[in-house]
């Protein structure tokens, strides 16, 4: 988060690759991580700039986990600037962060929010996309949804709705991260012992590998080291989504 030439830090205040969404990511930041194996994650949000928390280096410092998702935020304009729009958003075991936007917000996302029960749509944690999204996500995964189908259903159905949008999603369990390149940059770093999946790389080594648009990526530590699983969410599946829906 801080040490790396460009870490999530340095991607706050210089970042590399903001398709067209802003010019920095100076509306807030998140962390979630995972205290041991198996148990519900810690969160720690703020609705300013990263670099301007002076207690961040030292909480991030004498914090340890072997499992960690860290957001920065650009917001879009006409969404509001608070705590509770920063990802990553929680839920149990669950942590999620959402990198892009849905055009047209909110008349736009009608027919997506059609699909919550009212009180969910009533307790949104805040009136944005990113909640919606976290929203359509937790409602399926309560529902008994698998993960990856889960995120791919929802990135379909939300680009069917919102021609243009873009969705980086990533849910995470604390051991298997989901996660979706839709017109912004993602890529991969898988060592020995470890596996990351980030925006923006932050650092030079040469491991890092880029996922392609319009793909998903699960990716997991097992006994035989990093698993990494890359599989193509394309548009004709989007436009599927749109005929069933209904939606013009």
């Amino acid at each position: 988060m801080l040490s790396p030439p460009h870490a999530l830090l340095r991607q706050s205040y210089a970042p590399r690759d903001m398709r067209g969404g802003g010019t920095m990511n100076a509306d807030g930041y998140g962390i979630a991580w995972y205290p041991e194996d198996g148990t519900e994650p810690v969160r720690h949000r703020r609705d300013c700039a990263m670099w301007t928390d002076a207690g961040l280096p030292g909480l991030a410092g004498h914090t340890r986990s072997g499992a960690v998702l860290a957001a920065v935020r650009s917001a879009t304009v006409g969404m509001p600037v608070v705590e509770t729009a920063v990802a990553p958003f929680t839920d149990g075991h669950w942590t999620f962060s959402h990198n892009g936007v849905l055009p047209g917000w909110p008349d736009s996302a009608e027919t997506l929010a059609a699909a919550l029960p009212v009180r969910d749509l009533m307790t949104l944690e805040a009136p944005t996309d990113s909640a919606l999204l976290w929203a359509l996500a937790r409602h399926r995964l309560a529902a008994g949804g698998d993960p990856v189908e889960v995120v791919a259903g929802l990135v379909r159905e939300a680009a069917a709705t919102h021609p243009g949008a873009r969705l980086n999603l990533l849910l995470f369990d604390g051991e298997q991260i989901v996660a979706t390149a839709w017109y912004h940059a993602l890529s991969v770093l898988a060592g020995d012992d470890y596996v990351a999946v980030a925006s923006e790389p932050w650092d030079d080594d040469a491991g890092w590998r880029a996922v392609p648009d319009h793909h998903l990526v699960v990716a997991r530590l097992t006994a035989d080291g990093p698993q990494v699983d890359t599989r193509q969410l394309d548009e004709k599946a989007a436009a599927s989504a749109l005929s069933r829906n209904g939606a013009r």
